[in-house]
């Protein structure tokens, strides 16, 4: 049975750890379902603690500046931001400093490149821009903020804006690595351009992926339907691609002003998505790595379910999902991060190895983690945190 037709009383029993209310017949209210004795801000904060201390003891060398190690400090940043823990600054300066706060590093405009590649001059290539929201996060946590941290961020965006080309975003993962890149700079300069390019880049991208029938994305032009099937003849949509998309929509509308001409369309997108993906997430609270052909690639999936999460947590903390609809698909998410994800020495594991298609990898278990899964569990905790503020 899916749970989202069981009573609300059900659903608190089961996700409590303590089981006396139910034993005895008694219902918790909504609040206390979700900040009952085991997922208060303070377990949530040591959950995320433990989580991250293990990643940075795991990898104390800093990584190079390329998408999978961004993606990681993206989440490195939130919790900071809900901990206060100087470690995590200072490791993401590191991080930064150790790249020359750059992504692809050439200076030959000429060679500048933006479709696949991992080459220092493959500049253009939104892989290699997402680091710019880091370094972006650290330039306004300076109380004199110093240029040089967001120099070439600025060199290398107002550059793209300057050409002709609209096509930057051709696959679903560049919405979440530069679309909040735009917004954040354009809080930082002031500067239009930034918000109708993104509204121009992002039009490409939706025109190219978006299924409105399905109110998903496929991953790219490779995957679209009915050129590409799954082996039951369904549509294919990447449980991590999307979460991508969700999680980039929700960082959007984080920094885009109330006024912007397009503010509604971002949204109607996002509140669709959040539909979709509701009706997608298995029992367990995870959601398979295609998202509505489970047969496809079955099995438990971190990445993905982590990113959806946190969009659901964000949607709810800042109005634009309603919490009623949602606190269930949130509870048997965060139930599935905290308890099957996590594993007892801090590692996330069940995280689907890099790559770009639902069916591409076996045996994703337990000891299978990677650095964007650990950025996307930081990100969801993060929320966490703020929804139990509330």
């Amino acid at each position: 049975m899916n749970f989202r037709k069981i009573s609300f009383w059900v659903l608190s029993c089961v996700f409590s750890i303590s089981m006396a209310g139910c034993k005895s017949g008694k219902s918790n209210n909504q609040n206390e379902a979700i900040t009952d004795s085991v997922w208060t801000k303070s377990k949530v904060i040591e959950t995320i603690k433990k989580v991250n201390d293990y990643w940075q003891a795991e990898n104390p060398e800093p990584a190079f500046a390329f998408w999978h190690p961004a993606a990681y400090h993206t989440g490195n940043i939130a919790a900071y931001e809900v901990t206060g823990n100087e470690t995590y600054k200072k490791y993401s300066e590191a991080w930064a400093e150790k790249n020359q706060w750059k992504g692809a590093t050439s200076d030959d405009k000429s060679k500048w490149k933006y479709n696949y590649g991992e080459t220092m001059e493959h500049v253009l290539f939104g892989d290699w821009q997402i680091c710019f929201q880091t370094y972006i996060d650290l330039y306004n946590m300076d109380r004199e903020p110093a240029e040089y941290k967001i120099a070439r961020a600025k060199e290398v965006m107002e550059y793209e804006m300057s050409t002709p080309n609209n096509d930057y975003w051709w696959w679903a993962d560049g919405l979440y690595m530069v679309m909040p890149v735009m917004t954040k700079l354009y809080k930082v300069t002031g500067n239009q351009q930034y918000l109708d390019k993104l509204y121009e880049y992002f039009t490409y991208a939706k025109n190219l992926m978006y299924d409105e029938e399905s109110a998903l994305f496929y991953r790219d032009g490779k995957y679209i339907y009915p050129k590409h099937k799954t082996n039951q003849g369904l549509k294919d949509f990447w449980s991590r691609g999307n979460g991508w998309v969700f999680a980039g929509l929700a960082k959007v509308l984080q920094d885009l002003p109330e006024n912007d001409a397009h503010r509604a369309e971002y949204i109607t997108i996002y509140q669709a998505m959040a539909k979709s993906l509701a009706a997608a997430q298995q029992e367990e609270g995870y959601w398979t790595r295609s998202l509505l052909d489970p047969v496809q690639a079955p099995g438990r999936e971190t990445s993905g379910t982590a990113f959806f999460t946190y969009g659901y947590l964000w949607g709810v903390n800042n109005g634009f999902l309603d919490k009623s609809t949602y606190e269930p698909v949130i509870k048997q998410g965060w139930k599935y991060l905290t308890e099957i994800a996590l594993q007892p020495n801090g590692k996330i594991g069940y995280v689907q190895p890099i790559g770009e298609r639902a069916d591409q990898h076996k045996n994703v278990g337990p000891e299978t983690t990677a650095d964007f899964g650990v950025g996307a569990f930081l990100l969801a905790g993060s929320e966490m945190v703020k929804y139990l503020n509330n």
